[in-house]
C-alpha cells in the first residue's frame, strides 16, 4: 500500500505527515511525501545542474529535509518533486502514476484548532480525486497507530465504496469497527421515526460487516441525533486515535469524489481525521516503490 502525502514545510504539511504516519503503522505503508512545483517552472530549471544554485533547488533541499525528518523510524518513504499547475493536479496524478491508496493533506492554516478548514488545495481533491482522501484536522499529532475506525452511514444509496472501504480497512487493520448514522431532528415534528429509520439501516449494514469479517471482531452500531448534524457530532465520543470514514456525494461522477453538504457539516465540528471515498471506487494494487 502507499499513501500520497501532500507535503509542504508548514504546519499544513506537518499535520498531513504525522496523520499518514499514524494510518501506515498499522499495515505497512509506505510514504510518497510529495512537493509540488508550479507548473511555471521550465524543464531546463527542473534539471539538477541548473537548479543546484537557484532559489528552486533550495527550498526542494528544505522540504526534502524538514519533511522526511516528520517521518518517524521504521514507516518507509520517499520524497518526490512534481511540476504540476497546481498542488492538487500534482497530488492527484503521482497517485494515478503510483497507483496510490490514499491522498493525504492537512487542513487549512486559518481554521480552529483541531479542526477542519478545507483550503483551495482540499476543495479541489474533493471534487475530482480518484482515490480516497484523507484530512487531518489542523495541529494533528497522533503517535500511535489508528485504533478504531467509524464509518457515517447514511439511508441514501451511493455509500457502498465507503462501507467496503471501512469494513475491508478495519478487518485489514485489525481495529474496531463503528457504525454511526447521524440523524438532524427537526424541530417541528417528531424524531422519534427518523431515529428508528436510522436504527434499522445502521444495524443492517451492521449484519453485513459482522458476516465479512473474521469472527468475533468488534464492531458495534451508534445513533447519534441533534439540532443540526454538528450537534450529532459533539454528541459522540471520539477516540483521539480515530478516523471517520465517508461517502462521497450521489452527485459525485463515477470514481470520483464529490463531498456533499452533509459531509461539509459533518467535517467542520469532526475533532478526528475524516476519509472521504469516491463514488464506485475499487481498490487496485499498488505499484511498489523502487
Amino acid at each position: 500500500m502507499r499513501y500520497v502525502v501532500g507535503y509542504t514545510p508548514n504546519d499544513r504539511g506537518a499535520d498531513a505527515v504525522a496523520l499518514a504516519s499514524a494510518m501506515a503503522r498499522a499495515q505497512g505503508a509506505h510514504l510518497d511525501l510529495v512537493y509540488v512545483v508550479h507548473g511555471r517552472t521550465t524543464a531546463s530549471q527542473m534539471r539538477p545542474e541548473a537548479m543546484h544554485a537557484s532559489a528552486v533547488a533550495q527550498d526542494i533541499r528544505m522540504a526534502e529535509r524538514h519533511g522526511m525528518e516528520l517521518v518517524p523510524k521504521g514507516i518507509e518513504a520517499r520524497f518526490h518533486v512534481r511540476k504540476a499547475e497546481s498542488f492538487a493536479a500534482g497530488l492527484i496524478e503521482a497517485a494515478v502514476e503510483y497507483r496510490a491508496g490514499l491522498i493525504v493533506v492537512g487542513a487549512a492554516s486559518n481554521g480552529l484548532f483541531k479542526r477542519h478548514t478545507v483550503g483551495s488545495v482540499a476543495n479541489a481533491l474533493l471534487h475530482a480525486a480518484p482515490v480516497p482522501v484523507a484530512l487531518a484536522p489542523r495541529g494533528y499529532h497522533q503517535p500511535d497507530p489508528i485504533r478504531r475506525l467509524t464509518l457515517a452511514v447514511g439511508q441514501r444509496t451511493g455509500a457502498e465504496a465507503a462501507i467496503d472501504v471501512a469494513i475491508e480497512a478495519s478487518g485489514r487493520r485489525g481495529v474496531p469497527l463503528r457504525l454511526v448514522s447521524l440523524v438532524e431532528l427537526d424541530a417541528e415534528r417528531d424524531g422519534g421515526e427518523n431515529v428508528n429509520a436510522a436504527h434499522i439501516h445502521a444495524n443492517t449494514i451492521l449484519a453485513a460487516a459482522a458476516r465479512r469479517l473474521p469472527e468475533g471482531h468488534p464492531v458495534a452500531v451508534e445513533v447519534a441525533h441533534g439540532r443540526s448534524i454538528e450537534e450529532a457530532i459533539d454528541d459522540l465520543d471520539w477516540d483521539d486515535a480515530e478516523i471517520l470514514v465517508v461517502g462521497s456525494s450521489r452527485l459525485a461522477e463515477k470514481n470520483k469524489l464529490f463531498i456533499g453538504s452533509t459531509a461539509n457539516k459533518v467535517l467542520r465540528a469532526l475533532p478526528v481525521p475524516m476519509v472521504v471515498v469516491p463514488r464506485d471506487y475499487e481498490r487496485v494494487d499498488t505499484i511498489p516503490a523502487d
